[in-house]
């Protein structure tokens, strides 16, 4: 089964709706083009284009896809979780859903995690790729409450060493990134899963990985902070130990990904590798 594609928006009503479009290919949907930079995806991961790619066999995302927003930090965690009634019924509700309390249909389980995959596994947290202090307003913050943003990730990784590299990068965006910055963030798999019933039901991610782009920053930063601009990525391994984040260039990362992920060669995480734009005027630009 080909990994889908689904695209996140808010339309804000009197009830705020989390609307996610599942589609074919990325050009379909102009507005999500906001959260990559340059209005382009990953290369080489997938053909198809766009925000999040999530595999329903493996009932996990690859990767997700946005733009950070400046925040404090401060983490909510009293959002409903939601579900995508698209990827069960290509007509179905393009608004994404809260869980229901009572019963939810096969067909909703056959495409994608459920509350109950996650209930009785006491090893594993339900870990955003897309987290929710990287956002600011209540609406982008409740978009990243849906089980097609997260993977299960072992508990004292999701709650250590990943939780700190999150907000050691929620901090250098805040203090050194001065335009808008990307990040992609995904997962390799090895074949294990969570069985529920006797069934394969979500993939365990191996290795988290994740990157950003910023090529508007403080060029007048701490040395140690501006080598890490206009982009770097870090890779760790979900386990109980051994699972420090190393911080690490993007080509590294997309070295490493070519080795340990089903992509093609020509995988490239940014488009033309978020090469910064001149600092100096054009007309300067050839002089030095």
């Amino acid at each position: 089964m080909q990994p889908l594609l689904i695209c996140l928006n808010l339309i804000v009503s009197f009830l705020a709706l989390t609307l996610a479009t599942v589609v074919p290919d990325f050009n379909h949907v102009e507005r999500c083009k906001d959260s990559l930079y340059m209005g382009t995806p990953p290369r080489g991961i997938n053909k198809p284009r766009y925000v999040t790619l999530y595999d329903p066999k493996k009932r996990i995302p690859v990767y997700s896809a946005y733009s950070f927003k400046k925040t404090e930090g401060d983490r909510r965690v009293d959002y409903p979780w939601m579900y995508e009634p698209q990827l069960a019924e290509t007509d179905g509700n393009g608004n994404m859903l809260p869980f229901p309390t009572g019963y939810l249909h096969m067909k909703f389980e056959d495409s994608q995690a459920v509350l109950d995959d996650y209930s009785d596994v006491v090893l594993y947290e339900r870990g955003h790729l897309n987290p929710d202090q990287h956002q600011s307003t209540p609406h982008d913050r409740a978009a990243t409450y849906t089980l097609t943003n997260v993977v299960p990730e072992i508990r004292e990784f999701n709650i250590g060493p990943w939780r700190e590299y999150e907000e050691r990068i929620r901090l250098r965006l805040n203090n050194f990134c001065r335009g808008t910055a990307f990040i992609v963030t995904g997962v390799t798999t090895r074949g294990n899963m969570i069985r529920r019933n006797n069934q394969d039901r979500v993939a365990i991610p191996e290795d988290k990985w994740s990157a950003y782009c910023c090529t508007e920053y403080d060029r007048n930063a701490p040395h140690d902070v501006r080598i890490r601009f206009p982009s770097h990525a870090a890779l760790a391994k979900n386990a109980k130990e051994g699972n420090s984040v190393h911080e690490m260039t993007v080509m590294e990362l997309e070295m490493f990904l070519k080795d340990n992920m089903d992509v093609d060669q020509n995988l490239q995480i940014f488009y033309d590798n978020c090469i910064s734009p001149s600092p100096l005027p054009v007309y300067l630009q050839h002089t030095i």
